[in-house]
């Protein structure tokens, strides 16, 4: 994909996840693996905003660039490296945070959530922000599972391509509502 395409990816799903409100304004962060490389977005980029100079290139491993990237980039780093996936997708949905705090695990009881998803894991971590054991735990729990919740700080979703990450955090969400709307 050329970096035009890619820029053009970035901003449909980072636009898509700020409208659905998945991210706050500043929140959440996205990113795609190819070849030992990593386009991750700027630290403090806004999603739903996002330019050509919001996307900051870098590797698998520690780079000169890492001051610029998002936070969670460690965390990226130990999900792709765990997962293979070739995309992430990091949002802060209300409904799928708030489950997060009361349950080890959110269970859709939706069609769509079951079939897509499976029973979705919520990892516990000393430190949720940008930390190596999130990192650890995330990508642990994406090895089995499209997507999982850090607790009290949000969904990271892996596929093939950001959309598919995306649809992963969405449809999350979808089920949250759902089960909260159920009194689950």
């Amino acid at each position: 994909m050329s970096r035009p395409e890619l820029l053009g990816s970035f901003c449909d799903v980072g636009r898509d996840m700020f409208v659905a409100g998945l991210v706050t304004s500043h929140g959440g962060n996205l990113s795609v693996c190819s070849e030992g490389r990593i386009m991750i977005t700027r630290r403090g980029s806004m999603l739903g905003r996002l330019r050509a100079d919001d996307l900051i290139e870098t590797g698998i491993d520690v780079g000169q660039d890492d001051d610029l990237c998002s936070r969670e980039l460690v965390v990226h780093r130990s999900i792709y490296a765990a997962t293979g996936a070739r995309a992430i997708a990091h949002a802060h949905p209300v409904h799928t945070i708030a489950r997060s705090l009361v349950s080890d695990w959110i269970v859709p009881e939706d069609s769509e959530g079951r079939f897509v998803l499976g029973n979705v894991p919520v990892v516990s971590a000393a430190e949720t922000i940008a930390s190596p054991e999130a990192g650890r735990l995330l990508a642990e729990a994406l090895v089995d599972h499209p997507v999982a919740v850090l607790k009290s700080h949000g969904p990271f979703a892996i596929g093939a391509t950001l959309e598919e990450a995306f649809y992963h955090v969405s449809a999350l969400e979808a089920s949250a509502q759902v089960l909260d709307l159920l009194g689950k």
